[in-house]
């Protein structure tokens, strides 16, 4: 584990009226590690997402990320600093095809010189074109390459939202449940594609309800239960953690 920390959240609070979705939530998320944020339904979950990414504000605390300060970035600035999500309604363009979602994240990276939104050169379309080929195959989405959106089983509309994210580059992925509505065959080929993904160097940070997914795939846990948290610490910590049995994982009788 890398000394420095790529996320750390400090004292992070978010009111809606007067409820409290995140109370005072500080946490790190080192390079390279796959990291797991579980807790009951209404934990504040998906809101500390948002926040991490700019969707919303934070009331209180301080979200950074090598250094930058996330809060005073707009959230199409904070994906060009390296962070890229999905999301836990698949959110794809349903005339769109599998090669265009990746485009799509391709387009959107910072260019590298200053000529703004000028069309890219026969040799950089040519390298994106290479570039998105990887990616597609890395999940398995060569062969379903021109299918739209609107045809692809509900398993394949998963990677594609992840691979639009890889499309970004990112340092650090953010994935808000990806095996809801998986099978079991689907969810035992995504950890193998998410293990792959690590392998790149890429941090990931996972929120998920399959245990056996978080429990198999991470190797740093957050527990959250109405927006504290609660537990921190490795899968063998967490499993025998008398907070989290009681909050979440529930007890034999």
């Amino acid at each position: 584990m890398s000394g420095k920390p790529i996320l750390t959240l400090t004292g992070v609070s978010k009111n809606f009226g007067g409820l409290l979705a995140v109370n005072n939530l500080s946490l790190k998320v080192h390079k390279e590690q796959i990291c797991g944020l579980i807790g009951p339904n209404g934990a504040g979950k998906t809101t500390v997402f948002n926040l991490i990414t700019g969707v919303y504000s934070c009331t209180k605390g301080s979200i950074l990320s090598e250094g930058v300060d996330l809060a005073r970035l707009k959230p199409y600035h904070i994906t060009r600093s390296g962070l890229a999500r999905t999301f836990q309604t698949i959110r794809l363009f349903k005339n769109m095809t599998t090669w265009e979602h990746v485009m799509v994240g391709q387009g959107f990276r910072p260019r590298s010189d200053a000529r703004g939104l000028s069309l890219f050169s026969q040799t950089e379309r040519r390298n994106l074109r290479d570039e998105a080929k990887e990616i597609l195959i890395l999940l398995g989405l060569w062969e379903m390459r021109q299918w739209k959106a609107s045809i692809l089983p509900y398993g394949i509309q998963r990677k594609v939202e992840i691979a639009r994210a890889l499309a970004l580059r990112p340092k650090l992925l953010l994935l808000d449940e990806p095996t809801a509505g998986l099978n079991i065959q689907e969810t035992k080929e995504l950890l193998k594609t998410l293990n792959k993904i690590h392998e790149l160097g890429i941090t990931i940070l996972i929120i998920e309800h399959d245990m056996r997914v978080i429990m198999e795939l991470c190797d740093h846990i957050f527990v959250l239960n109405f927006g504290q948290k609660i537990a921190e610490g490795t899968p063998s910590q967490i499993r025998v953690n008398e907070q989290v049995i009681e909050a979440y994982l529930g007890r034999e009788e």
